[in-house]
């Protein structure tokens, strides 16, 4: 044989063997260790059974220990609610043994009771068979009714509640007007002492003064064409007289006069004077003044604090400057009333910014007046709505002279203010001897009516207080005396403002205590 082949049968022989001991010698060992495996997990499994064993019995033995812990909690828990119950149902008891004690106090009582009653009643039949035979006597003794005397008892305790109740009321009614004069009096002095404005008399005549008199001669120019054209333009008289280095200019209205002085100074100072001069002069000087009306107006509404006035309604205020009443420049007044007006409701705790308003507002139909006829009240009535102003201010305006009942704080403050504006010394310019005139009229006007005892003419000529005699004059004829007064007041005699008719009777009784 081929030593090859056998080499080859031999190397797979050999390779044979050795597998198969592989084989066997790796079984041998696989299943020594499934061997000793199984008997390990047989050694765990015996082990678990043991501790769950033993689990087991522990938990059998905590079981049992808290079932018998909560019985022993339910019996305790069950022992204390039966003692409470049987405390209530002893408390029970006792309140249901003292109600029946109470019960039967009651009852007594009430079997008392009812015998008071009983009795009381038969004491109410016997009073009330007294009452009638008392009534009886009474009525035969009297000569009245019951029903009668009790009406006359009745209006005889009315009559007496009456007159109390009259008396409280005067009383009450004389403490109330002292305590509201002292009050107002208060605030009157306080607003007046508070608001300290100047007085100026205004006049109707202006002084130009000159450097020589050889200027006067310049300014009436050939054939009076120079002082011709300064009349023209400016609606004013210029009076040239003897009086040295000075010409006077004369008009009843402040705002030409105004023109025509500041015209006469420029043309002065210039020296050129000539008709086309003077009319160039005279509109510069116009527009001036209305720049100075406008700022007048602005600078009132600055010192009175009024705010949201129509630019247009400003320009009016401002002409006020240049107007005077009783010689009193109206738009100082009308300054001094706001800023009074204030101070009074800043007092009464009313509203101050909307008295303010009216007060400066209240005369100004007044910047009208020489344009558009009616009075200066129906005038700034009618300006104030074109102007959309507060119905309060419109009011103020319209009941400020007394021309329509005054309904509102507002008017009545601007009344009172606008009163004192013009009443106190020095504001307004008037004759002495007409002033005492005036008066001594008015004290003649009141004596001379049937049943008036006296008459004083009190308060600057602002109001007459007339006695009258009770014997000759009733409380209704009261009434028609004071409004014939006034209507012959209005009729004879010419005055500022208005004049308060005051009409007093007085009656009075005496009688003796003894």
């Amino acid at each position: 044989m081929n030593p090859v082949l056998i080499a080859l049968i031999v190397g797979i022989a050999s390779a044979v063997v050795f597998f198969f001991i592989g084989f066997m010698v790796r079984r041998f060992i696989a299943e020594k260790k499934i061997g000793s495996a199984e008997k390990e997990a047989k050694r765990l499994v015996e082990e678990a059974a043991k501790e769950a064993d033993a689990k087991r019995k522990e938990i059998l033995v905590d079981a049992k220990d808290q079932a018998l812990q909560i019985k022993n909690d339910a019996e305790q828990e069950a022992k204390e609610r039966r003692a409470e119950v049987q405390r209530q149902e002893k408390r029970l008891n006792q309140k249901e043994e003292n109600l029946d004690k109470k019960m039967d106090n009651l009852e007594k009582k009430e079997e008392v009771l009812n015998a008071k009653i009983k009795a009381n009643e038969e004491k109410e039949l016997i009073i009330e068979k007294k009452i009638e035979e008392q009534d009886g006597v009474l009525q035969n003794i009297a000569g009245m009714t019951r029903e009668e005397a009790h009406d006359e008892l009745m209006n005889r305790v009315e009559t007496e509640t009456r007159h109390e109740l009259a008396m409280k009321l005067a009383e009450l009614e004389d403490e109330y007007r002292e305590t509201a004069e002292e009050k107002a009096k208060d605030y009157i002095a306080l607003a007046i002492q508070r608001c300290a404005s100047e007085s100026v008399a205004e006049q109707t005549i202006s002084v130009v003064p000159l450097p020589n008199d050889e200027m006067k001669g310049r300014i009436i120019g050939r054939e009076g064409r120079n002082i011709r054209s300064i009349e023209t333009l400016t609606g004013v008289d210029l009076i040239i007289d003897d009086t040295p280095e000075a010409i006077t200019i004369s008009t009843f209205d402040p705002v030409r006069r105004e023109i025509a002085r500041m015209a006469l100074e420029k043309l002065v100072s210039d020296g050129r004077i000539h008709p086309s001069r003077v009319e160039e002069i005279v509109e510069k000087c116009r527009k001036e003044v209305e720049s100075a009306i406008k700022k007048a107006g602005e600078q009132a509404t600055f010192e009175t604090g009024v705010r949201g006035l129509n630019p247009e309604l400003i320009k009016i205020l401002g002409r006020l400057k240049y107007r005077t009443s009783f010689g009193q420049n109206v738009l100082r007044h009308s300054i001094e009333v706001s800023l009074i007006a204030g101070m009074i409701a800043s007092e009464l705790g009313a509203d101050v910014a909307m008295a303010r308003r009216a007060g400066l507002l209240h005369d100004i139909g007044k910047a009208m007046t020489h344009e558009i006829d009616g009075s200066h009240v129906q005038i700034g009535v009618d300006i104030a709505k074109k102007y959309k102003e507060h119905k309060d201010v419109i009011h103020a305006i319209e009941a400020h002279h007394g021309d329509v009942e005054a309904t509102t704080y507002v008017a009545m403050i601007v009344q009172a203010a606008d009163a004192i504006s013009a009443a106190r010394p020095g504001a307004r310019r008037e004759n002495v001897e007409n002033y005492i005139k005036r008066l001594q009229q008015l004290e003649e006007i009141a004596n001379s009516f049937k049943g008036v005892e006296k008459a004083f003419a009190i308060q600057a000529g602002r109001e007459v207080r007339i006695m009258v005699k009770p014997d000759q004059v009733s409380d209704d004829e009261m009434i028609v005396l004071a409004r014939d007064i006034a209507r012959k007041v209005e009729t004879d005699l010419q005055y500022p403002g208005q004049i308060k008719i005051n009409v007093v009777r007085e009656t009075r009784q005496s009688d003796y205590a003894k």
